[in-house]
């Protein structure tokens, strides 16, 4: 099997009508720093504020981005996960290191299936045929990854790595990402993604994760747009599906 070339896979999470405005300056910013496509994850019904299937103009974007060379990826339902009562550990992971987003953490199967077959038909009546499927913060259960795959999704990712849902076939990449709720975690943000991206240097595929709160931090987005026109001094921009096609040959 042949090595895939050396790739960087931009994705701009929680797309929706909640974010727009600043997802155009995000991707305005990226395309002058030479990132011709990227990931969108798209929020179906975003914190169950912004249903997607009922904004004609937002869907349209959606698709004259993706005839540009971007992706739509499915990026849970609601972003949002109730309060339960649970674990301390789970309570951890997602009230605090998630702020209660990670919705398909532990959903059974039945409701994940529920709930990805919804958003597919409403993508599919606005002209939008997702392959991959990438959950909140993500945080997503056995349960909840069987119904993806059930659902006929080609690919998730986590953290860490990047999955083929058909052959099962996992590759290692962790994704830059910015914490950015609070002047701290800014600070260990902009000196760990230096750090790991020099780590990664020589991996196949790189990943940069962006959220839009972090455009609103001034030394985050230096950080980011240095680090894109640096890496792609030797790495081409592509989508998740892109690289999924990629790794197959």
């Amino acid at each position: 099997m042949q090595t895939p070339r050396q790739s960087l896979v931009v994705s701009i999470h929680d797309v929706s009508p909640l974010t727009q405005a600043v997802v155009h300056t995000m991707l305005a910013d990226l395309a002058d720093a030479g990132v011709s496509r990227t990931s969108l994850l798209v929020v179906p019904d975003h914190h169950k504020k912004a249903p997607v299937a009922h904004d004609a103009s937002f869907c349209r974007e959606l698709r004259n981005l993706v005839s540009c060379g971007h992706e739509v990826v499915l990026h849970g339902y609601y972003h949002l996960r109730p309060p339960k009562q649970t674990t301390l550990l789970k309570s951890l992971i997602t009230e605090h290191y998630t702020a209660g987003e990670g919705e398909f953490f532990d959903l059974s199967q039945e409701e994940a299936a529920e709930r990805l077959a919804k958003a597919k038909r409403e993508f599919a009546e606005n002209g939008l045929h997702p392959v991959g499927f990438i959950a909140p913060a993500w945080l997503l259960g056995a349960e909840a990854e069987a119904a993806v795959k059930d659902a006929g999704f080609q690919y998730t990712t986590r953290l860490q790595t990047f999955k083929d849902l058909a052959t099962g076939r996992e590759d290692l990449s962790q994704s830059l990402v910015w914490s950015v709720r609070a002047a701290w975690r800014r600070i260990i943000s902009l000196g760990w993604n230096a750090y790991l991206l020099n780590r990664l240097g020589e991996n196949p595929l790189v990943r940069i994760g962006l959220h839009p709160p972090d455009w609103s931090h001034p030394a985050i987005r230096r950080q980011v747009l240095r680090i894109v026109r640096a890496t792609l001094a030797a790495r081409e921009p592509i989508t998740y599906e892109g690289w999924l096609h990629r790794a197959r040959v």
